[in-house]
């Protein structure tokens, strides 16, 4: 067995930076953390190849003299903790010691720094770990720290990097999380020499939402009053359900001015809203809580994205009512928009439906599979699957299934994965090309820029599906067209539907290697949850269902019909 030695200063903060860098935006996380540590009021960033090969950011806080400057770079070196009993009141961003040093081991990096009143600043440059002496610079009050090559001497990790406009766009997402955490400060950020993000500081959190958020997300704004429970403080905004999606990545929580994420929180928050969200879907919402820092554990996570409360049930306790009081009517009258704005709390879809996404983990089944599937869950079909068999409506049940009488029995058909196998069959039509209708207006789209960076990258699929999109720069998207069966009105929600389930289901590293077939089953599930059905429109739904190729199962091979024979019923009653 080999000896134990221990490990050279650079190796260890080598492996230090394993764990605080992950990519690119791990690296602005921790920079610009320390620029609001430091009292910065302007924080400009700028990155060149998705940061890979160029990240700076400049800050106006406080600076540094020259000696905390070269102690800056050495391991576990913070200004921030000075004995064991201030890990039980951490109040600030950062405080490991950790991100200088182990950025620079991994990098070419350099530091300018001045404090206040000082005539002249300290650059002291690092190659790979390895520190140059501190120098005179003439820079400005504040500090500057240039990462280049980042991960040049750890090939192993560098392979690990996604597409240059993936890591711009977690950079942006960064940036854009903490500028919507610290309204107090402006934030430039530039991409490859192009201004992407420029906000004004302001006083007004409500200000910097909107701002970030779009226009049509702005208006509908719903103020969380300042709710004070057992020491805690809770306030924010929130989006009515109309705006709500898959994931929680349209959920920001700051915590004692620290972004975090939290499962207590998050389900808090769909909690609120008493079951009036369709199954799989969670509210938007930017929430600040201000609690004793005694009571809450930052350190839990290397990259300190996780926390542990000390009494969990009691925060669950005042987020449910800080934001069940900014959803009764008599409270929201004095929020950003009025009652009559804002849309009341209802489902998306007929009440008591059953929303389950298809099972992407199983291999496709061919259409040889779905007719022996059809075969055996409806033990009877048909000789002639292209004539729609006689049925009888006899009602619904439970508004989920639709009550048919035929030949040889009851059919229960499922109404949703009807109208998917419907959909499914348009979309694969003539070699998997589907007739697309321009709209009038374009549509404009508001995404999260990981998001907007999915759509561009494998916009063909999008395009075979009839969704004709442009980048309208930064977070937006314009669609100029979209499939001709699909109501205008349906456009923008079936978009973000069909971008939330690629993205939860298969994660953006796959989504290139889905066969178009199985991108229109993405597109069919999506489009047939926009509204639902009624009896009457029942005889509609048959005749199309049943010139479909498959009408007896849903592209995922669930049938969308199952008979009850006579036989078995008498059965069940003892007749037989």
């Amino acid at each position: 067995m080999p000896t134990i030695e221990v490990m050279p200063e650079t190796l260890a903060s080598q492996v230090a930076a394993g764990e605080v860098i992950e990519r690119p935006a791990s690296v602005i996380k921790e920079l610009i953390e320390n620029a609001i540590d430091a009292g910065a009021r302007k924080i400009e960033v700028e990155i060149q190849r998705g940061g890979i090969a160029m990240l700076r950011v400049r800050d106006d806080g406080c600076g540094m003299s020259p000696q905390d400057a070269a102690r800056s770079l050495e391991r576990h070196a913070t200004s921030k903790l000075r004995t064991s009993d201030d890990l039980n009141s951490i109040a600030t961003l950062g405080f490991r010691g950790e991100a200088l040093p182990s950025i620079a081991s991994v990098s070419r990096f350099t530091m300018m720094s001045r404090e206040v009143g000082s005539v002249e600043g300290t650059e002291i440059r690092v190659n790979g770990g390895k520190i140059g002496e501190p120098r005179a610079s003439g820079c400005s009050v504040g500090t500057s720290i240039e990462v280049r090559d980042l991960f040049y001497n750890v090939p192993a990790r560098k392979k690990f990097l996604k597409a240059e406009s993936t890591e711009a766009a977690h950079i942006e997402h960064q940036i854009r999380l903490h500028a919507l955490c610290t309204p107090g400060i402006g934030w430039l950020l530039r991409k490859d020499g192009r201004v992407a993000l420029d906000l004004p500081a302001t006083s007004d959190r409500r200000v910097r939402i909107e701002a970030m958020s779009g226009g049509e997300s702005g208006k509908a704004l719903i103020e969380v009053p300042r709710h004070e429970y057992r020491g805690m403080v809770i306030e924010g905004a929130m989006l009515p359900v109309a705006f709500a999606r898959r994931g929680r990545k349209h959920q920001y929580v700051f915590l004692n001015g620290r972004p975090v994420e939290d499962h207590t929180i998050s389900r808090a928050i769909r909690e609120a809203f008493k079951g009036g969200l369709q199954e799989g879907l969670q509210p938007a919402a930017w929430l600040w809580i201000m609690m004793d820092p005694a009571l809450v554990d930052v350190n839990v996570h290397p990259a300190k994205r996780e926390v542990r409360f000390a009494e969990p049930a009691q925060v669950r306790i005042a987020i449910l009512d800080a934001i069940e009081k900014a959803l009764r009517p008599k409270e929201v009258a004095a929020s950003v928009t009025s009652v009559e704005q804002c849309p009341p709390l209802q489902l998306g879809v007929v009440e008591g439906s059953q929303e389950v996404a298809p099972d992407e983990s199983s291999p496709t089944v061919d259409r040889s599979a779905w007719r022996h599937e059809e075969q055996r869950e409806l033990e009877v079909v048909p000789e002639e699957i292209s004539k729609t068999p006689e049925f009888r409506i006899v009602g619904a049940l439970s508004k989920r299934y639709a009550l048919l009488e035929g030949d040889e029995g009851l059919v229960l058909l499922e109404p949703q994965a009807a109208r998917e196998r419907i959909f499914y069959e348009r979309l694969i039509d003539e070699q998997g090309e589907i007739e697309s209708q321009g709209l009038l207006v374009p549509v404009l789209l508001e995404l999260d820029v990981r998001d907007v960076d999915l759509l561009m990258r494998f916009r063909e699929h999008f395009d075979q599906a009839g969704f004709t999109l442009e980048s309208f720069g930064g977070q937006t998207v314009t669609i100029s067209a979209a499939p001709s069966f699909l109501n205008e009105n349906d456009v923008k929600r079936s978009l973000i539907d069909l971008v939330d389930l690629v993205i939860d289901r298969d994660g953006s590293s796959r989504v290139k290697k889905l066969a178009y077939e199985g991108f229109a089953s993405k597109v069919s599930y999506v489009l047939a949850r926009q509204e639902g059905w009624n009896e009457s429109s029942l005889t509609v739904l048959l005749g199309d269902l049943f010139k479909c190729d498959l009408p007896y199962c849903d592209p995922a091979g669930r049938p969308t019909l199952v008979q009850i024979s006579f036989q078995e019923l008498d059965r069940k009653f003892g007749k037989s």
